[in-house]
């Protein structure tokens, strides 16, 4: 069964209900999130299939089939600084996609295995453990270690939110690989969810108050540095989970000389490779371009840019998919966030040497850069995805995003970006 029993999710959820109606509103997609689920303790029984339904994703619009290969990483030489173990050294798990051979017929891999993720956007959402367990029984469009399609395909690295999980923009992926690029999605250990290794091991992410005083470090330096397991990390954590994209592409022109599933070698083209993140993962998107030439095209999505990024600028061609500052208001945030996004994205786009491209989208929600709508029709009554609704907001993701990386990386005809957008209300700019 992909849900629990009725009675006990609706008797947690509706106690859950009743305590946030008697305190102040929370304005944080979290807390809206959670008094949007916690309404569905007042539902029937029958209904909570449609409030939370298995995912089954449209097979994608390119050519090519979609594999999928998953990797246990670690980097000998690097300290795992966010941990508690001085002696640890950093580890990571890949997920690979790349296009296939189509095969309508092969088994599609699960959305999502770890319980431990789904646990966590629970917890972050303020609900019952179980509630998004259905994520567990839906599925992609991907078949595990299906044979690669013929050719050399540019690389891009996917970079998850905070407290996130590699295969959260499903949508953007599957869309990519399709249309001829490989995309490696990293789970950053302590920044993510939940990260399971082979092993049976699981890192849970940082919880959420030694998890910012982190990132902000890294935004905007204070003199104090936050202290973690004892160690105070004057540079924060973007530095460190920049390093993860450097060591990544160091493993991933490995695959491509020998992989030791004999399934990528000789399929990886690393000179035209890419880098694309969602918040968190926008930061350290930007970070990785400022220290890594190899990086050859930058996409940021809905994030903050690190003030010593700002300051000094990147080389690369870049795109920002994000949205309005009255959007950001509508969706709850405080004038101090809405300014630190709006004004460092804008910084560091004005002071690109080459190609940019800005690109704002009116009543996207944060979640809306997610596959977050698709998880329940409840995600915009919660707050977690804007009025524009998914399929709008995931269509014109995916036309910038394939246009983008196709006009730097392939060196192919991008017409959306050269013109007024097609899309009624987007706003789009761009700089030679």
């Amino acid at each position: 069964m992909p849900l629990v029993p009725a009675y006990v999710l609706a008797a947690a959820l509706t106690a859950a209900w009743a305590w946030r109606m008697l305190r102040p509103p929370v304005p944080t997609w979290a807390g809206r999130l959670g008094v949007g689920l916690c309404a569905m303790g007042l539902v029937p029984a029958m209904a909570l299939p449609m409030l939370l339904p298995v995912l089954r994703f449209p097979p994608p619009a390119g050519p090519h089939g979609i594999g999928t290969l998953t990797y246990h990483w670690t980097d000998a030489g690097r300290q795992e600084i966010l941990g508690p173990d001085p002696a640890a050294r950093r580890e990571l798990m890949v997920q690979i996609w790349y296009p296939a051979r189509r095969d309508p017929s092969a088994p599609r891999t699960p959305y999502v295995e770890d319980p431990g993720v789904t646990t966590a956007v629970a917890r972050l959402a303020g609900v019952p453990d179980a509630t998004f367990g259905h994520m567990r029984q839906s599925t992609g469009n991907a078949v595990a270690a299906a044979p690669a399609a013929p050719g050399r395909h540019p690389v891009l690295v996917f970079l998850e939110g905070a407290q996130g999980f590699r295969q959260m923009n499903t949508f953007q992926v599957e869309a990519l690989v399709s249309h001829g690029y490989v995309v490696v999605a990293v789970d950053q250990p302590y920044a993510a969810g939940s990260v399971r290794f082979p092993d049976g091991r699981s890192i849970a992410g940082l919880p959420r108050e030694r998890l910012m005083p982190l990132v902000d470090q890294s935004l905007k330096p204070a003199a104090t540095a936050p202290v973690l397991n004892g160690r105070p990390l004057p540079d924060g954590m973007i530095p460190h989970l920049a390093r993860d994209v450097t060591f990544t592409l160091d493993r991933v022109a490995g695959l491509d000389r020998a992989d030791p599933r004999g399934i990528l070698t000789g399929r990886l083209d690393l000179r035209r490779t890419g880098v694309l993140g969602i918040s968190l993962g926008g930061i350290v998107t930007a970070q990785a371009c400022a220290r890594e030439p190899r990086l050859r095209a930058c996409l940021i999505m809905d994030a903050p840019m690190p003030a010593g990024v700002v300051r000094d600028g990147i080389e690369q061609p870049a795109m920002w998919l994000t949205r309005d500052a009255a959007t950001m208001r509508r969706e709850g945030w405080d004038e101090a966030e809405v300014q630190r996004h709006q004004s460092t994205m804008r910084g560091l786009y004005d002071k690109l040497p080459g190609a940019g491209y800005f690109v704002l989208m009116p009543d996207t929600y944060h979640g809306d850069y997610t596959d977050a709508p698709l998880w329940s029709p409840l995600m915009r009554a919660a707050g977690l995805a804007g009025p524009i609704g998914a399929e709008r907001a995931h269509s014109i993701i995916n036309a910038y995003t394939l246009a983008f990386f196709d006009r730097h990386l392939k060196e192919a005809p991008a017409a959306l970006l050269d013109g007024e957008p097609p899309f009624p209300g987007v706003r789009f700019e761009s700089r030679r």
